[in-house]
């Protein structure tokens, strides 16, 4: 089974200096149907207007996955991180027994990024945060792992979930293959390009919800970067 869900149709809320599409129930936008996907219950596209963002704020047992496609975010938390994340590359949160987080973008331009959230294998731990670059140039045409919950992914960050994010950048024409198993869910989402995922079709930042698929295989029709996630 898979669902599209066109960017259009998507929650949204525009506050001036942050302009939000929420993919599930989030905040003002309330929908019974979109609660979470697995254990996935957050999918924000964000575009941050800039020399604005987020002041502190708390978070606790939830693993938060912030993927930055254009310009840059800059972190800082109670733990005493600091750190840049630009277009690209990827930071991680674990919440755990709480943490206050602050985020801005310090940049003359426009930040856009995805913010996931997954719900973690069970309440509590140390709080923590990380980030790293991952060159597109590494994943062209496959798939790369960039935050996971199981340690044969050791040039992942870590994350406390049963659960994985993925990136890949495909050329118009070409596809990937990705073996997901049927007990899996998927949920996946072009930051860029149009696409089709075992023939269902659609563009950037739309939504592409699965279950039940043994593989998936995703097909280009212009140059494309996608980010998925893959739960229990």
């Amino acid at each position: 089974m898979i669902e599209h869900r066109p960017f259009t149709a998507l929650g949204r809320a525009n506050h001036g200096w942050l302009n939000a599409n929420f993919h599930f129930s989030f905040s003002e936008y309330y929908d019974p149907a979109r609660m979470q996907w697995g254990a996935l219950r957050v999918w924000n596209d964000d575009t941050i207007a800039p020399k604005s963002g987020f002041p502190p704020h708390p978070h606790r047992d939830m693993e938060i996955i912030t993927y930055v496609r254009t310009g840059a975010i800059t972190h800082k938390d109670s733990l005493g991180n600091t750190g840049r994340t630009a277009a690209g590359d990827v930071q991680v949160m674990s919440a755990g027994t709480g943490i206050t987080h602050a985020e801005y973008n310090l940049e003359d331009e426009a930040t856009t990024l995805f913010q996931i959230w997954i719900m973690p294998r069970e309440r509590g731990g140390e709080p923590s945060w990380g980030a790293r670059q991952f060159p597109k140039d590494d994943r062209a045409g496959q798939m790369v792992v960039l935050a996971s919950g199981f340690a044969e992914d050791a040039d992942a960050l870590p994350i406390r979930t049963d659960g994985r994010v993925l990136g890949a950048t495909i050329r118009a024409g070409e596809s990937l293959t990705y073996d997901l198993g049927a007990e899996r869910k998927a949920y996946l989402v072009p930051a860029t390009g149009a696409i089709s995922v075992n023939g269902v079709t659609g563009t950037a930042r739309d939504g592409f919800a699965m279950a039940g698929e043994e593989s998936i295989t995703i097909t280009a029709s212009e140059d494309a970067e996608i980010v998925l996630v893959e739960t229990a």
